[in-house]
């Protein structure tokens, strides 16, 4: 496969352009949540009470904490049958609720050999198989299909370089067309294929949603918006809020860029009859050389007729995916503040870490690993240039909160342990020496991770609360543990605040939650709580204690200048704490931590957001665990390169709370 990467690079230059590796820790309800919060005790009998006419019996106005992935590919997108993948929907919801499935390599029978289960179930997910190729996936893999015995379907059932290359490249280029010996006349109808694809997705998330009271798990119905013009990153999961969605998908063969897919959103959803509602949700900016968040105006020049434009943006994309399978995207040690001190938290899974930098251009090849680099890759950077957009045209086209994801391409939603960890590519990944490669299709092996969760808080577990809990951002991500988080800002929170019962009812009261603007500046500075509890774990595999807490902050200060610092607001180093050569833990940390941040050099005239960064002690990262059983001719030179970290430090990011002057 390392042809196939020299393909893509070379077509790029053309266009110009426990138990079986599961989650092996418990699940953390709402109850040790709120603890951590300081909130009084939940009633853990309500799940048998009456619910209230019309909620879940676990209905709470302070909102519960739930966990889920919302990045999720099966059989039916290309790059994953194509590699052994046969789990669909429906299994993918089937494993988020706890059952197993089966993954490559597969047998003589075409039966996966390996079992995974999630020890601990999710409480959300959503399928987002690639809208592209929905028809001609299912055309290429049904015998007797009008295009079964096409050059194409031939070459992709083969699993041939060029062939599989030749589908990814089609979504690179500025007027991408569907292949002819497909879709072609006296071929399939790939538009009425693709609307039976999208059905039984939709049939899928549907059959698995809970019934009763018990509210015990959410499937959204979603898809995966494909572009990767120039090889650079500008994929979109786009995801309803209920069953009352357009009859086909938006894909890049409709709109090949960004722009007509928000007009296309807005117009066949939000602006439609019924009750279509609907998001998008950037990721992977660490592949987008600066692309995925650069401002495109649409042919807007007026200042009028940009902040139009910025507001359709925001109102479509209120988040970002911050980390996934292919890294993290929070920020970069190469662009932190020249005035303040570096954030080495930032080296944390960069899939890049070296790159020329893009400045305030973009370039093109992210995808694999070829162009520049961009600030605007990161989140940081990204939530900065929506500041700056702010005090241009009063509108901030960037006002993200923050969740992560798995983007499994096994159908295993929150597969994200990194003990035992299986890959989330097929047969990509299905071997640990595979895994520990410097990548295949695209580059990345030992460089790929397990990916994250999405943490919401919400009054129920319901398609609705849930959805209205992503638009307002009330949300975070995690890199795996099932942190729980609290995050509060407000101008009058007392030190005494993480010791009173009632921190959340305050919080809400008296501050605004994660995903919030504070409102206009009274006397005195800004205030942040935030409090955070770790994840226990199981007994045969506790999770990590937690080191620190951390306020980030970004703002555009008096020259117009983009700034950024990070203060510690609750625990501290804790330099002892790690693992031993056997990956056992060394040292302590804290079961909870809670602090009370005051924002001294605030200055009410400038844009500001704040997030709350929450980082474990030290513990083994999965490519550690899978080189300690590997000895001689069976250990990959991966396994004693400097450059590959033998730990990682897992975190929960918070979406940022806001403070937003008069622009004028």
């Amino acid at each position: 496969m390392k042809r196939t990467t020299l393909m893509l690079a070379a077509a790029l230059a053309a266009t110009g352009c426990d138990d079986d590796g599961g989650d092996a820790t418990p699940r953390v309800d709402a109850a040790p949540a709120d603890a951590a919060a300081g909130d009084a005790e939940p009633d853990t009998d309500r799940a048998d009470a009456a619910p209230p006419t019309g909620r879940c019996a676990d209905f709470a106005p302070e909102r519960n904490l739930y966990f889920g992935d919302l990045h999720v590919h099966t059989a039916y997108s290309f790059d994953a049958w194509v590699f052994d993948v046969r789990n669909r929907p429906e299994d993918a919801y089937r494993f988020a609720r706890g059952e197993a499935v089966q993954l490559p390599p597969v047998g003589p029978d075409g039966v996966g050999q390996t079992t995974v289960r999630l020890a601990r179930p999710l409480d959300f997910a959503a399928v987002t198989d690639h809208a592209e190729f929905l028809a001609e996936i299912q055309a290429c893999t049904t015998p007797g299909s009008a295009a079964y015995d096409s050059a194409t379907c031939i070459g992709y059932r083969r699993a041939e370089g060029a062939s599989v290359a030749n589908f990814g490249l089609t979504l690179t280029r500025p007027a991408p067309t569907r292949f002819n010996d497909v879709c072609g006349a006296g071929r399939v109808d790939c538009a009425e294929g693709a609307a039976d694809v999208w059905q039984r997705t939709r049939e899928a998330a549907n059959a698995a949603q809970s019934v009763g009271p018990t509210c015990d798990f959410t499937a959204f119905v979603a898809y995966e918006y494909s572009a990767a013009t120039g090889l650079s990153n500008l994929h979109r999961n786009v995801l309803f809020r209920g069953d009352d969605v357009p009859d086909l998908p938006v894909t890049y063969f409709d709109e090949p860029t960004p722009d007509g897919l928000f007009a296309r959103l807005e117009r066949e959803c939000l602006d439609a009859p019924g009750d279509c509602d609907v998001l998008a949700i950037p990721h992977n900016g660490n592949w987008s050389n600066g692309n995925l968040f650069a401002l495109t105006w649409m042919g807007a020049e007026t200042v009028a007729e940009q902040r139009a434009v910025a507001a359709r943006r925001a109102r479509l994309e209120p988040l970002l995916e911050i980390m996934q399978h292919k890294g993290d995207s929070e920020c970069h040690p190469a662009f932190g503040d020249p005035l303040g001190a570096p954030d080495e938290a930032c080296r944390f899974e960069k899939l890049r870490p070296e790159a020329s930098d893009c400045g305030e251009g973009t370039g093109r090849g992210a995808m694999i690993g070829q162009g520049c680099l961009s600030r605007y890759d990161f989140a940081r950077g990204a939530l900065l240039r929506g500041l700056a957009q702010w005090k241009a045209l009063g509108v901030n086209p960037f006002e993200l909160g923050i969740i992560a994801a798995t983007d499994t391409h096994n159908g295993t939603p929150g597969l994200v342990a990194e003990r035992d960890w299986p890959g989330h590519w097929g047969n990509n990944e299905d071997a640990d020496t595979k895994r520990l490669s410097d990548g295949t299709l695209t580059p990345g092996g030992v460089l790929f991770n397990p990916g994250g969760l999405a943490a919401v808080w919400a009054e129920e577990n319901t398609r609705e609360a849930l959805f209205d809990a992503l638009r307002r951002r009330e949300v975070y991500g995690t890199s795996g543990p099932r942190i729980g988080v609290r995050f509060f800002g407000g101008w009058g929170f007392d030190d005494a605040i993480c010791d009173d019962p009632g921190l959340v009812t305050r919080g809400y009261a008296e501050g605004v939650p994660m995903g919030g603007r504070l409102g206009a500046a009274m006397s005195g500075a800004p205030r942040f709580v935030i409090s955070a509890l770790r994840d226990a774990g199981a007994p045969a595999r506790p999770g990590a204690p937690l080191e620190r807490v951390e306020v980030i902050k970004g703002w555009v200060d008096a020259d117009g200048q983009l700034r950024e610092k990070v203060v510690v607001a609750a625990g501290a180093a804790a330099p002892d704490a790690g693992v031993d050569a056997a990956c056992q833990p060394t040292g302590q940390g804290a079961d909870a931590l809670c602090g009370v941040w005051t924002d001294d050099d605030f200055d009410p005239t400038a844009p500001a957001f704040y997030y709350a960064r929450v980082l474990e002690v030290p513990s083994c990262r999965w490519s550690a665990w899978a080189c300690l059983d590997l000895e001689g001719d069976d250990r990959p030179a991966a396994c004693d390169d400097p450059a590959v970290p033998k730990t990682v430090r897992e975190r929960a990011w918070t979406s940022p709370i806001w403070y937003l002057p008069d622009p004028n």
